[in-house]
């Protein structure tokens, strides 16, 4: 029996001080991003293309259109954005930052609210990681900044024929009982500084990768970082440069380099709920 008071599991219901916290987290976003010349759009909740958004098609929400083409919910605002911009309104917009407030949604019921933002045609990862950072700053939140490079792992699996799985599921015991000093050295890897050490011994392929590292943490001179050289994401469309924003098990942001249909943008999503969730608990230990 359902009675009427109850609402699918993983939905959202805020009131009160919650949908308060919502609000208060979504302007400060919004208006940060609009000081660095971002626009608001708001996509359709349902999409003919998030298949190339997901990793696990699973995960999708599906439906028929009146012809009975294949649409789903939207799982992933990244990729649509971008298509959108490219193909819709290109004739009638040249501006390329672009930012949304909205939800996605994931089998059967989870629904999750997301700021997320894209800077269409852009290679730089600081010009939007510079932006989550300042969102947390005016948020009085200083959460762990963890910065990978997803082609790291990608040419480790080619050089050592390591499944991917291997990295998704971080095998760290895996990876150093194969005896390999560079890639031991990689394992422990956390700080910028021990790039240096580590720079010579590693093949070439990786050498560049782990500097595109580098570069970005001391661009950005966020002191409470580390570096995750292993790490892989689960996303279809990160192809390089990566971070996540969190506290303990807490994934508050993260974002990244990717390309589609050969434009090169960067972007964001920041999570909503989840951060609505720990200024809950911080309010109540206070």
């Amino acid at each position: 029996m359902i009675f009427e008071h109850e609402i699918p599991e993983g939905s959202k219901l805020y009131f009160g001080k919650a949908a308060k916290r919502k609000r208060e987290i979504e302007k400060i976003a919004s208006d940060v991003l609009y000081k660095n010349g971002f626009e608001e759009i708001a996509t359709p909740l349902f999409s003919y293309h998030q298949h190339h958004s997901v990793y696990n098609e699973r995960e999708l929400i599906r439906i028929n259109d009146v012809e009975n083409h294949n649409i789903s919910l939207r799982a992933d605002s990244t990729i649509d954005v971008v298509r959108i911009i490219d193909k819709r309104l290109g004739r009638n917009t040249m501006h390329k930052k672009w930012f949304y407030i909205q939800p996605v949604y994931r089998y059967p019921s989870l629904e999750q609210y997301q700021v997320g933002a894209e800077f269409i045609g852009e290679s730089d990862l600081t010009s939007v990681l510079s932006r989550t950072v300042e969102i947390f700053d005016g948020l009085k939140m200083k959460p762990l900044l963890q910065i990978s490079n997803i082609n790291i792992p990608k040419k480790i699996s080619h050089l050592l024929d390591i499944p991917l799985d291997d990295f998704r599921h971080i095998r760290i015991e895996k990876f150093l009982s194969m005896g390999i000093e560079w890639l031991e050295r990689l394992v422990y890897l956390h700080n910028p500084d021990q790039i240096d050490d580590v720079i010579d011994v590693v093949p070439a392929e990786i050498r560049e990768e782990l500097l595109k590292m580098k570069e970005l943490s001391q661009a950005l001179s966020y002191k409470n970082s580390v570096l995750a050289p292993l790490y892989y994401a689960k996303m279809l469309y990160y192809d390089e440069l990566y971070f996540r924003m969190i506290e303990g098990n807490e994934v508050y942001a993260r974002g990244g380099r990717y390309k589609n249909e050969e434009v090169t943008s960067v972007g964001f999503a920041i999570y909503t709920d989840t951060l609505i969730e720990a200024q809950e608990k911080q309010k109540g230990t206070e």
